[in-house]
């Protein structure tokens, strides 16, 4: 009798345990850690590869992105996809797709290396920038994935696919914020704002940033938030060292930073500790931190099973994640609310949505149009979030901050050779009806020196037009040398300048490609010697021109750098008619005096092509053209023409030459880009064109000048260089090669862009 009862409670015992394993709850718990947080996707990929549950989620900074993911119904394969995916990389990397620039609202290419901007009521103290990495694609995506989802299941984080806590970290109260309902995409994105890395974000007026400053392992918000029995946690954290006397950044840190325990507040648990050789923003090693969380996971997955008897299967898995995202209502979003405590940022909503014309805005439409809003150089600052009305339509909130109204530029292009040349450029912007940008800037050096001054005018409207004004002054001064910092520099043989100004009416057809027409009046002033036996007593040919000039062009540009592109495209087409009055006067080394009047009137249209075909990470293929067509007659002399008619300078240091062989009123040239990418910003550069006039302009021996046969005086040019793209610009060693040239290689270190002002007719 007594052994049956001792049966029976055995019995029952085993029934109570089945039981309770069978209904046991499981909590996951990821810890922040920036690049090496991502080690979390592969803990999620062996947990559900081994069938084991997770009924709740709790995260910080990297670990709350991750595990939003997951509790929004994306599979372990589908994040690490993501993450692994070439948006990814442009997000964590502070940059946007090809197609989301808006050419419209791009600046002028010009030589600028760093800029601050600053406020007229606060030039020190509001100068310093407070985020090195923009957020413009992260915030829009995060919105896009997680916001959508959120709002569809009313903001409850407990609706999600699998319950879901994050936290931040409010600095001014010193203390964590735990997110349990409202945008997910907000919380999470708040749970991740890394000091100085990204801008900060307000959510309920109060200014937050990373959850892992307080609170890097919430193991605790586990144990308050929810019922589970057995928390596994997933750690590729650490408390920083002791600050030291010696050591400025370990002061710092331990000021900012709250010590977090990495243990967890119940025996029932098991704490995984992936040791990924990832640095904290490596994010281009996303798949390194992967594999490292999904090893340390099967290391330890025997124990787990020992502890968690309960299983599930992967089409039960695929099924309820199949229904769970079959309630999520897709992005049509039919009004704009811009949140803002200025009222004129309000009439930025016409940017994105038409005001009198009712209209919803499918996802693609508003990504065009959002990225759009955020490059007009007036604003610096978008967050986006959504809310879900009756008619199953959102409302799309925009949080936008306005940018400082001034920026002061500097830069330029520094060589070995003796074309250095200084940049400087100041902006003002203001914002309101109407967004207004007036900028000043000057080139100075021996070789060039320019000044500019344009304003420009637009009236916010989802199909913007862009007027502006300028003046322009350029100067050219030509160097019969090729010299490098060894060498003695020759006296200049041949000085241009301009002036000019204008109005200008540009507009979209694209984000990418729009629409100019141009109008200026210029003067133009070459003073030349017709000889090189030359003597500083001497004194120069004078050819002035002056008169109208009027264009329109079409251009589409999504290269990737302003110059050294690696990837993208370019299309110009160009279609110019000018009128002009030449006055050329004769100087001491001409053959016999002149004083000459002539009036003029040509065409010239153009063509510039350029695509990279293969662009990979770590090799990049391009073909670059040029055709041009140019009616323009003979000036006075040889010379004088030479200088007024088009050039072939798609190697960039061919611009800081007088190269007579590549000037010509008509030709072809084109030719490869090949570029070896050794490391993330390191490029093995190699160009080569080949140049075929239709016609040129060839001195007889008399002094007199006539146009060539057809297709006479071919040639080609080369460029090979190692180009460090630092923070500030390039770093480039370079040679050059143009074959009929004296001294056909040449060498040259330089620092900066290659860039200029528009010429005023040439």
């Amino acid at each position: 009798m007594k052994a049956i009862r001792l049966y029976i409670l055995l019995l029952c015992s085993l029934l109570i345990s089945h039981h309770y394993y069978a209904q046991q709850k499981v909590g996951l718990v990821l810890s922040g850690g920036g690049a090496t947080g991502l080690a979390h996707i592969g803990v999620l990929k062996a947990l559900e590869e081994n069938n084991i549950p997770i009924d709740y989620i709790t995260g910080t900074s990297a670990g709350a992105l991750v595990g939003a993911l997951y509790s929004a119904g994306y599979s372990p394969s589908e994040i690490e996809a993501y993450i692994l995916s070439d948006d990814f990389q442009l997000m964590v990397a502070g940059k946007v797709r090809p197609n989301q620039h808006f050419l419209l609202r791009e600046d002028d290419p010009n030589a600028e290396l760093i800029g601050l901007s600053f406020s007229q009521d606060s030039i020190l103290k509001k100068s310093l920038p407070t985020n090195f990495t923009s957020s413009a694609l992260l915030d829009f995506e995060m919105m896009r994935n997680l916001g959508t989802i959120s709002a569809s299941y009313h903001n409850n984080f407990d609706s999600l696919f699998v319950p879901f806590r994050c936290v931040a970290s409010d600095i001014a109260k010193k203390k964590s914020v735990i997110f349990k309902d409202g945008n997910l995409n907000a919380a999470v994105r708040a749970s991740m704002t890394y000091p100085f890395y990204l801008r900060s974000i307000a959510i309920d007026n109060v200014l937050l940033f990373d959850g892992g400053l307080y609170n890097n392992f919430p193991a605790d918000v586990m144990y308050e938030s929810f019922d589970a029995d057995y928390i596994i946690g997933s750690n590729v954290s650490y408390n920083a060292d002791l600050p030291d006397d010696d050591d400025i950044i370990s002061q710092l840190t331990n000021m900012l930073v709250s010590y977090s325990d990495f243990g967890l507040p119940c025996e029932e648990g098991i704490i995984i500790e992936p040791k990924p050789d990832v640095g904290t923003f490596n994010f281009a090693n996303a798949d390194v931190a992967i594999q490292a969380g999904y090893e340390a996971t099967l290391l330890q997955i025997d124990s787990i099973k020992m502890q968690i008897e309960r299983r599930v299967q992967q089409e039960d898995l695929v099924q309820r994640r199949h229904n769970f995202r079959s309630r999520f209502v897709p992005i049509m979003v039919s009004s704009i609310t811009v949140k803002t405590d200025k009222g004129k940022l309000r009439h930025l909503a016409r940017s994105v949505m038409k005001k009198k014309k009712p209209e919803i805005l499918d996802e693609k439409m508003l990504s065009k149009r959002y990225f759009r809003l955020y490059a007009a150089p007036q604003i610096d600052f978008i967050y986006p979030t959504l809310a879900l009305l009756e008619d199953s339509t959102y409302n799309l909130e925009l949080t936008i901050n306005k940018a400082k109204e001034f920026r002061l530029n500097v830069g330029g292009h520094f060589s070995s050779r003796p074309v250095n040349t200084g940049y400087i450029g100041l902006s003002y912007k203001t914002i309101g009806k109407v967004l207004t940008k007036t900028h000043l800037e000057s080139y100075f050096g021996k070789f060039y020196g320019s000044g500019k001054a344009k304003f420009t005018l637009e009236v916010p409207a989802v199909y913007p037009i862009s007027t502006s004004a300028y003046f322009v002054l350029n100067r050219w001064d030509y160097f019969r040398s090729f010299a490098t910092f060894f060498e003695d520099v020759q006296p200049s043989f041949l000085v241009q300048n301009e002036m000019y100004s204008g109005i200008e009416m540009s507009h979209p057809l694209g984000n990418t490609l729009k629409s100019t027409f141009d109008a200026r009046w210029y003067e133009t002033e070459d003073a030349y010697y017709q000889s090189e036996n030359f003597t500083n007593k001497d004194t120069t040919d004078i050819t002035r021109v002056d008169g109208f000039s009027g264009s329109w062009a079409i251009t589409q540009n999504s290269l990737n750098r302003r110059q050294f592109a690696s990837s993208g495209h370019l299309f110009r087409f160009k279609a110019r008619y000018n009128y002009g009055r030449e006055h050329s006067l004769s100087g001491s080394t001409s053959a016999q005096p002149y004083d000459i009047w002539k009036y003029h009137s040509w065409i010239n249209l153009s063509l510039d092509y350029q695509s990279f075909i293969v662009d990979k990470s770590f090799f990049h293929f391009g073909l670059h053209g040029q055709v041009v067509y140019n009616s323009q007659p003979l000036f006075a002399n040889y010379t004088a023409t030479l200088l007024s008619t088009s050039e072939f300078s798609l190697v960039p240091d061919a611009k800081t030459y007088f190269l007579p062989e590549y000037r010509s009123p008509q030709f072809v040239g084109g030719g490869i880009n090949t570029i070896f990418t050794i490391k993330k910003k390191i490029d093995i550069r190699v160009d080569a064109y080949v140049y075929q006039p239709f016609i040129q302009i060839t001195e007889n021996d008399d002094g007199s000048q006539q146009f060539s046969e057809l297709f006479k005086g071919g040639t080609y040019m080369a460029s090979s260089s190692v180009i460090y793209h630092s923070f500030v610009g390039p770093l480039r060693v370079t040679v050059n090669y143009f074959p009929k040239q004296e001294s056909p290689l040449a060498f040259q270190f330089s620092m900066g862009y290659v860039l200029f002002n528009d010429r005023a007719i040439r």
